[in-house]
């Protein structure tokens, strides 16, 4: 069924289930680092403990959202989101309740379990529920909204940490999950792709993926004690991604992720921009959101609301960003972006003990936020222009399994690298000390996603689309406002776009 319109009843419906599903995973990816302070205060957790909470949320989601878009086009995008949803509140009902800071990391694990269903299922439905000609306008409005879900977050989780408690953080998922099914379950027509019926899942190019990240940061995050099981988990991580990309490479039409999508120079060095800029900025959020409260001494709220800006310049700026770079192509973005977000970055290094919100915080913010209002939409376009059509999907999904995958790796790298010890957190000048060397840690990386995007990125040549040109990344660049709006049968499995970054 794909001829329901926006304006009817049962398309406003389904645009608002939609969007609080996919809302509730967005803002636990947006809150949580505003309460990792308290929650470490309240479970007596050290660092490695508040990483994993960020991380285990991350790592399944990040390994599974691929097989989760595959699952919902075989047995019914309204069936798997529905059950996404419900797994997401129960999960999210573990966080809840948790006693110590293990069911805490394991309660998140399994949310992103759930986020991984309902992430794709989301958009998915939308493509395959509204008419062609009101699909541009549906995704639209359920990007729109995300965006304002996004802009509350921060209120929303600093005013739950500080008022009620970090608990209700997770617990308020489960009466929008309660309002959400029964919408589902009424107004969204269910859906699949017949074409799938016949293929295999990859669940095992899934598990060695998840299991090889799963054992990176293992060793990442718990380097420090420099154990032989540390050693093990490395050495075990680089071989399950080397047996990952081994599987991937023989499965070639069933492959989670085929590797022949790579033969693009312009997708492959589009992806590395992302690596580069989402690792900065994974590990920029991660320990902003410390130094606000533990050095500068903001509340949750403040902490939360600080970065505000940010989102607001996104959303008021990103498309004319997106009309600028179809003009002149992506090179020049790609270039300044990353280059503005280190500044605003290096600008942190401002925000110690008193800062000034004014003087010290809204300067680097407001530079940081036009750094990505620069380079977040001309990426995922360059991303979308670099493969032919029928693979959109597809490389949008790659490219937002990289993005996570990079901020999941920032996050345990980064204390590491910087000296930042288990307890650092609980001592203002040890992590303020600490901070400043992330900080030029993370402008660094940038600078090195800016000089890759310069020396690899090229304007899509226009009416260049044969199988050469596309093997340099020379295909004809898809409008802008065409972005989302691929027809249903082209859509592959798994096809969800990026995230702008988390809070």
């Amino acid at each position: 069924m794909s001829d329901v319109r926006v304006a009817s009843p049962q398309g406003k419906w389904i645009l608002l289930t939609t969007v609080l599903g996919s809302s509730m995973a967005l803002l636990d990816s947006t809150v949580v680092n505003v309460a990792l302070p308290r929650i470490g205060r309240d479970l007596d957790a050290d660092l490695g403990a508040l990483q994993w909470t960020v991380n285990a949320y991350m790592l399944t989601l990040a390994g599974l959202i691929l097989l989760g878009g595959s699952l919902g086009d075989r047995y019914g995008r309204r069936k798997v989101f529905v059950i996404g949803v419900v797994w997401f509140a129960v999960a999210s009902l573990l966080c809840g309740i948790a006693p110590n800071a293990g069911v805490l990391v394991a309660a998140r694990a399994l949310q992103g379990i759930g986020g991984a269903l309902l992430t794709p299922g989301s958009l998915a439905i939308i493509q395959a529920s509204f008419h062609p000609d009101d699909r541009g306008r549906a995704v639209g409005l359920w990007s729109g909204f995300g965006g304002i879900g996004a802009a509350v977050g921060p209120f929303l989780g600093g005013w739950l940490v500080d008022g009620p408690g970090w608990r209700w953080v997770f617990l308020i998922n489960v009466p929008v999950a309660v309002f959400c099914v029964p919408i589902a379950v009424r107004h969204v027509p269910e859906s699949g792709d017949g074409r799938t019926q016949h293929g295999r899942f990859d669940v095992l190019g899934a598990a060695l993926g998840a299991f090889a990240l799963a054992m990176v940061t293992y060793a990442l995050i718990e380097a420090r004690s420099a154990s032989v099981a540390v050693v093990v988990a490395a050495v075990v991580g680089i071989a399950a991604g080397v047996a990952f990309v081994s599987v991937e490479r023989r499965r070639a039409g069933d492959a989670m992720m085929p590797l022949d999508i790579f033969a693009s120079r312009q997708f492959t060095a589009v992806n590395l921009v992302t690596l580069c800029v989402y690792a900065a900025l994974g590990g920029f959020f991660f320990l902003s959101a410390l130094q606000l409260q533990v050095v500068a001494g903001y509340s949750a709220l403040g902490a939360g609301t600080a970065l505000l800006p940010t989102t607001a310049l996104m959303l008021l700026l990103s498309a004319r960003s997106g009309e600028l770079a179809e003009r002149i192509g992506p090179r020049v973005p790609l270039t300044v972006g990353p280059l503005l977000c280190a500044a605003g970055m290096l600008l942190m290094l401002r925000v110690g003990a008193g800062a000034s919100y004014v003087g010290d915080v809204l300067p680097a913010v407001l530079v940081l936020g036009l750094g990505l209002v620069s380079l977040v939409a001309p990426l995922t376009a360059s991303v979308l222009a670099s493969v032919g059509t029928e693979r959109a999907g597809l490389a949008s999904g790659v490219n937002n399994a990289a993005a996570r995958a990079a901020g999941l790796v920032a996050v345990a790298a980064l204390p590491l690298v910087t000296g930042m010890g288990a307890e650092a957190y609980r001592s203002a000048a040890a992590f303020d000390a600490a901070f400043g060397r992330a900080m030029v840690v993370c402008a660094g990386v940038l600078v090195v996603g800016s000089v890759l995007a310069f020396l690899t990125v090229r304007r899509p040549g226009v009416g260049c689309a044969t199988p050469e040109c596309r093997t340099h990344g020379c295909v004809t660049a898809p409008p802008l406002e065409g972005v989302g709006t691929v027809e249903e049968g082209d859509r592959p499995l798994g096809a969800v776009p990026p995230d702008p970054p988390s809070r």
